[in-house]
C-alpha cells in the first residue's frame, strides 16, 4: 500500500522551540505531549526512525590512541558519562511519565550503539544493551493500551529524537515497573564495578560510568 502525503508535514511553532507536526496528506494529526523543548508525537501510522545527532552527541566519532598497557581512553569515558547524563535530561523532560521507562530503554540503546565494537568498552556496550532490552520488555509487558505509542523529539540547537516510538506504561503499575527498572540499572552498576576490580584504570572509568547511571535511577524515583 502506498500513500500520497502531498505536503508531507506542516509545522506550527510553539513554545520552547517545539514543533507540532500534522500529517495532512492522510487526514490525521499527530498527538503531541511536550514540555521544556521535548515532545512525544504519536500516530497510528508507522514512524520511520531518524539517525541524526548533533556534533558531539551520541553519534560523535572518536579516534582513540591508547598507550600500551593502559585501559581505554579517559576522553571517551567522559563522552559516555556525558551521554548517560543526557539520557536523564531528555527522558526527564517528557510531559507524561508513562513513557519514561521505555524512553530510558531507547536512549540506553542509542548510547550502547555509539560505542564501537572490538574496544575496551565492549562490556559496557553489552551491559547497556542488555539493560535497554530488559527495560523495553518491561514497558511492553505493562503497556497502557489507552495511550498511543509515540516518538519523542527535542527541537532547537540540540536537536534530538528517539529512533523508534515509545511504549507507555499503565499508571496502575507504573510505580512497580519503575522499581523493576531501577533494579535493572543497579545490576548494570554492580556488574561494571565487579568486573573492573582487578584494574585500577578500568575501575576508575567504570566507576564514573556507573555513577552517571544514577541520574536515571533518580528520575525513576521522582
Amino acid at each position: 500500500m502506498s500513500y500520497d502525503f502531498g505536503p508531507l508535514a506542516q509545522l506550527g511553532k510553539v513554545r520552547g522551540g517545539v514543533f507540532f507536526v500534522g500529517l495532512f496528506g492522510v487526514g490525521k494529526m499527530l498527538k503531541c505531549i511536550c514540555r521544556s523543548g521535548v515532545l512525544v508525537a504519536a500516530s497510528s501510522l508507522s514512524v520511520f526512525p531518524t539517525y541524526s545527532y548533533s556534533q558531539g552527541g551520541l553519534g560523535a566519532l572518536y579516534t582513540v590512541v591508547v598507550p600500551t598497557g593502559d585501559f581505554g581512553s579517559a576522553n571517551f569515558a567522559r563522552h559516555l558519562v556525558s551521554s548517560l547524563a543526557s539520557v536523564r535530561a531528555f527522558c526527564g523532560d517528557l510531559d507524561n511519565s508513562a513513557y519514561q521507562v521505555d524512553c530510558l530503554a531507547e536512549r540506553f540503546s542509542a548510547v550502547s550503539d555509539s560505542i564501537p565494537e572490538g574496544t575496551d568498552y565492549d562490556e559496557v556496550r553489552a551491559l547497556l544493551n542488555s539493560a535497554s532490552q530488559d527495560m523495553a520488555k518491561l514497558a511492553r509487558n505493562n503497556r497502557d493500551w489507552d495511550l498511543p505509542r509515540g516518538q519523542a523529539a527535542r527541537e532547537g540547537g540540540a536537536a534530538e529524537r528517539t529512533t523508534r516510538p515509545l511504549t507507555p506504561v499503565s499508571a496502575e503499575v507504573q510505580e512497580a515497573v519503575n522499581r523493576q527498572a531501577i533494579f535493572i540499572l543497579e545490576e548494570v552498576q554492580t556488574q561494571l564495578l565487579r568486573s573492573a576490580s582487578g584494574s585500577q584504570s578500568r575501575y576508575a572509568q567504570y566507576a564514573q560510568i556507573a555513577q552517571a547511571i544514577d541520574s536515571s535511577k533518580v528520575l525513576l524515583r521522582s
